[in-house]
């Protein structure tokens, strides 16, 4: 049983806009690294190593926190847990830019990831709490998948002008202010919501889950530099003990944080399966991008974040019509077709040479982009649907958890594979090593799509026995 749905119109609307600005904003902090690193690291003196960490270290805050930040948000209220994660991010962006070092600023941006966890987790709860399943959650969460869409459109474009502008320091700047009147907007016009059936924090759990997930990111950053190192197979080590510890803990805890009778499940598998293909393919290609584009083929910062826009951008428009698209057509059917068409967009961004200009991405970039908003459209949706009711902000934080480690999973794959050293000049090697990473992206987005759709038709099936079984016991007793 869960709280009673706000039936006024006006309450949904701005619950709504707050959710969605909320989630963009922490998009916009994830992306804005992307079109200014090379100044940044200049200012703070940071090396290669430097570079990598100033581009993953949010990822490690978000995916170490998500699903904590989801019950928590479920237990103890959304709107609390959404402000404190606005003003978490605020403060981190601030701090990050007024101490000049790297290894402050990566610090900080992975408590920025925190604080971003605690916004999305509690963004998608707070839909699910406010639109009744059907037409009106769709068009929410379209909304929501848009607002995704928007973030990573808004951030590269945002920390490239500003830098131009005057300071890449400007965009964290602005970064906090709205974080922090977001916050104050919320608390006034956000109504309070809970479960009606509070698990309780499972401490242990969130601990060893956090840790388990930080060392892996933390691997997989460090392994960028060389995977024989002493220090990326400890940290391999400790993940996996502590992820296996996790699970034991949550099998015996009878407030585990996440209900692992949910891995059971093909919905929440489809799900779970399409964050991760998503992160690991379209996203983790994206972030490589700017970087191709300015050091294989003279690209501006702005240029390449312009480009970035070109997907991202269109991925808004996709997720904010898919709504239309008919209710027979259901969301993990979409979620499937979905990754295919990110597949075959992210495929026509292969075949690039030396003299390639930026005309030549643009018909990958839309065809991915409108494919990746479809996917946008339908993931919170589908992620708060294969749950109990209740459970959004946990269904939210699982989903969103996969999103980022597919993600770190990915660039770590695309920068193995993309700054592979060969036989040819330095633009020659970076080249080939593009068109390599777009042909992997594609497949891993294939792949995830093909077994999404296997997944919807096995829990079509399931459903579809399900309904029929008292049928034919009756019958059976006739």
């Amino acid at each position: 049983m869960t709280a009673p749905i706000p039936t006024d119109a006006g309450s949904s609307r701005r619950s709504l806009v707050v959710s969605a600005l909320g989630t963009l904003l922490v998009l916009v902090a994830f992306t804005a690294p992307l079109s200014t690193l090379n100044v940044t690291a200049a200012s703070l003196g940071a090396d290669v190593s430097g570079k990598t960490w100033i581009l993953s270290s949010m990822s490690i805050g978000l995916a170490a926190a998500l699903l904590s930040a989801g019950t928590i948000a479920d237990d103890f209220g959304r709107r609390r847990t959404l402000t404190l994660g606005l003003v978490l991010m605020a403060v981190g962006s601030v701090v990050g830019v007024l101490v000049p070092d790297v290894l402050v600023f990566v610090l900080t941006r992975v408590v920025v990831g925190v604080g971003g966890a605690a916004v999305i987790a509690s963004s998608l709860g707070i839909i699910a709490h406010t639109f009744a399943p059907g037409p009106a959650r769709a068009a929410a969460s379209g909304v929501w998948g848009a607002s995704v869409g928007a973030g990573i459109a808004i951030g590269p474009l945002l920390s490239a002008l500003l830098e131009k502008a005057h300071s890449w320091h400007d965009a964290y700047w602005v970064l906090a202010a709205a974080a922090l009147i977001l916050a104050g907007v919320a608390e006034r016009v956000v109504p309070e919501s809970r479960s009606d059936t509070p698990r309780g924090l499972d401490l242990p759990g969130a601990l060893l889950f956090a840790g388990g997930i930080a060392t892996l990111l933390a691997g997989l950053v460090e392994g960028r530099q060389g995977w024989g190192q002493p220090v990326v197979i400890v940290l391999f080590v400790a993940s996996a003990v502590l992820l296996t510890l996790f699970v034991i803990v949550e099998h015996r805890s009878a407030t585990s944080m996440l209900d692992l009778s949910l891995l059971r499940s093909p919905a929440f598998g489809a799900a779970t399966l399409a964050a991760v293909a998503i992160g690991a393919g379209a996203i983790a290609l994206m972030s490589y991008m700017s970087g191709f584009l300015g050091a294989a083929l003279g690209v501006s910062a702005l240029g390449s974040a312009l480009l970035l826009f070109a997907w991202s951008g269109t991925s808004v428009v996709t997720a904010l019509l898919a709504r239309r698209i008919p209710a027979r057509i259901s969301g993990r059917v979409q979620l499937g077709v979905g990754l295919l068409g990110v597949a075959i967009g992210l495929a026509g961004l292969t075949g690039i040479g030396e003299g390639s200009g930026w005309p030549r991405f643009l018909p990958g970039l839309l065809f991915a982009g409108i494919a990746t908003g479809v996917v946008n459209a339908n993931l919170g949706k589908e992620a708060v649907a294969s749950v109990p009711a209740g459970r959004g902000g946990m269904g939210s934080g699982a989903n969103n958890t996969a999103r980022y480690v597919g993600s770190a999973i990915g660039v770590t794959i695309v920068s193995v594979i993309a700054t592979h050293p060969g036989p040819g000049s330095v633009t020659a090697d970076l080249v080939h090593g593009w068109n390599t990473a777009s042909v992997v992206t594609a497949v891993i987005s294939a792949v995830g799509g093909l077994v999404v759709l296997c997944l919807h038709v096995r829990a079509t099936k399931l459903s579809t026995n399900a309904l029929a079984g008292p049928t034919v016991q009756v019958a059976d007793k006739l």
